[in-house]
């Protein structure tokens, strides 16, 4: 089986929060065993079962409506995007501006950092 290409990988995974309920088992598979998660406003998460803790939570609370990728690129094994993450909680409709950095090793991804304002997202809760 062929191991697909960081921009690839990072694609794929960001279209599973197209799904109203994303399945963090998944959403797990996409990182190594070693993976760091780091949503910069907050302490980094380590390790694939630590990040799948925290993808259950989120998605346990929250309705995905689909996550806008403005742009990505890619240069190597860095993949980097700019989106729009788009979730329901309750009946308010939150849209997170967010600038998202994947490094990706064999196909999996080994770190994930989001850069994005704390004060939006907590206005919007």
């Amino acid at each position: 089986m062929s191991v697909l290409e960081p921009d690839a990988v990072v694609t794929a995974f960001v279209r599973e929060f197209d799904a109203e309920h994303p399945n963090p088992e998944t959403l797990a598979l996409y990182f190594t065993a070693d993976a760091v998660y780091h949503n910069i406003p907050m302490q980094p998460v380590k390790g694939r079962d630590a990040i799948r803790q925290v993808l259950t939570g989120l998605t346990s609370r929250m309705q995905s409506k689909g996550w806008e990728v403005r742009h990505q690129a890619a240069n190597g094994a860095i993949v980097m995007n700019e989106r729009i993450d788009r979730f329901r909680s309750g009946e308010k409709l939150i849209e997170l501006p967010v600038m998202g950095v994947f490094e990706v090793r064999d196909g999996k991804i080994a770190a994930w950092r989001d850069y994005f304002d704390l004060a939006q997202w907590q206005a919007q809760q």
